[in-house]
């Protein structure tokens, strides 16, 4: 990669992640275990990536930086002077737009590096979490409005493809934004299915806070009934300290399935997390041609699976709902097959 001239962060394989490759490997096979029992059926297995920066680090600039060397469509700074927090999203997923009584969700879940290494698991994965929306968005809505528009369409992001669905719903007349958000939040496509399961799964997992990551991002005009949410995937935030310095954090994670190969989830971390801490390295990245096994470390440093992670602020009950899927193709394919 070609230096940008501004640094923000150190070099990538000079970051502490709150799980090594040992220890995520396990927990996706811990994950496994509680699918085998019938417990979940996929939960986002996540780890916090940090690093030790200077007074001198600026969200702001660092967004910048990120705006040209990865476009988001859900991009943006946030301060929290009371905390100490300063956050700088370059998130590509829709949580929540609203438009009056419209409300939509354009869940991810799916990741390669191109078209051709999405398998069948990202399109199980995929399907079942747009089932968790449908449910989740059902329970605020008028009967027989909430629609998939769209489903496991193929996007192209910088350095890597996604599988994202479009989830539409007609709220109630008597639905209010504490009814809105309690019924949605925290996002499905990074929690799991059932929801309140997957949460109490990965508590006993993830052994770092998720903080702002995979919270929510973006504005709410309460009195004009209009809002738009991202998941705060891609999301980089500083905790300073008074002195100014602090610490800068990533979060990455991969959807964990029974179809899961604990390297392969490994690795899909890897990819999400490389372009973005390249980019806070002051390296400008370029195109990968070379596979996936190969890929730059982002993170050493271990932490063992325990009980002292949290996932979110607000656990929130719910599953993939029982309805038929009507008009959604969601035949399967071979692993080795691309997807048409």
């Amino acid at each position: 990669p070609r230096a940008t001239g501004r640094r923000h962060a150190p070099d990538p394989g000079h970051w502490t992640s709150s799980l090594d490759r040992a220890a995520y490997t396990a927990g996706v096979r811990r994950i496994r275990d509680h699918i085998a029992a019938g417990e979940v059926y996929q939960a986002n297995l996540c780890r916090v990536l940090s690093a030790p920066v200077g007074a001198d680090t600026d969200a702001d600039a660092l967004a910048a930086d990120l705006a040209a060397g990865n476009p988001a469509p859900h991009a943006g700074v946030i301060r929290l002077p009371s905390r100490g927090v300063e956050i700088a999203c370059a998130s590509p997923e829709l949580f929540l737009r609203r438009e009056g009584a419209v409300v939509v969700s354009g869940p991810i879940k799916g990741t390669g590096r191109t078209e051709a290494d999405l398998l069948e698991k990202d399109r199980a994965e995929n399907v079942m979490i747009v089932d968790l929306v449908r449910n989740d968005i059902g329970r605020i809505c008028l009967p027989g409005t909430v629609t998939v528009p769209r489903l496991c369409a193929v996007e192209a992001h910088p350095g890597l493809v996604h599988l994202v669905s479009t989830v539409r719903g007609e709220l109630r007349e008597d639905t209010g934004w504490p009814e809105l958000l309690a019924a949605t939040f925290p996002p499905g496509s990074v929690t799991g299915a059932p929801k309140s399961s997957a949460l109490r799964i990965l508590r006993a997992l993830e052994t770092a806070p998720r903080g702002p990551y995979c919270g929510a991002v973006g504005w709410v005009d309460a009195d004009r009934r209009r809002a738009e949410l991202a998941v705060g995937i891609r999301t980089f935030w500083i905790e300073r300290v008074p002195s100014g310095a602090g610490e800068l954090r990533f979060g990455t994670g991969a959807g964990i399935t029974w179809g899961s190969d604990p390297e392969r989830e490994w690795r899909e971390t890897e990819l999400k997390a490389s372009r973005l801490l390249a980019i806070a390295a002051g390296r400008r990245p370029e195109r990968r041609t070379d596979d996936p096994d190969r890929a730059e470390t982002v993170g050493h440093g271990a932490a063992a699976p325990g009980d002292g992670g949290t996932v979110a602020r607000t656990g929130v009950p719910g599953g993939p709902g029982e309805r038929e899927r009507r008009g959604a193709d969601i035949r399967p394919r071979r692993e080795n097959e691309a997807m048409r």
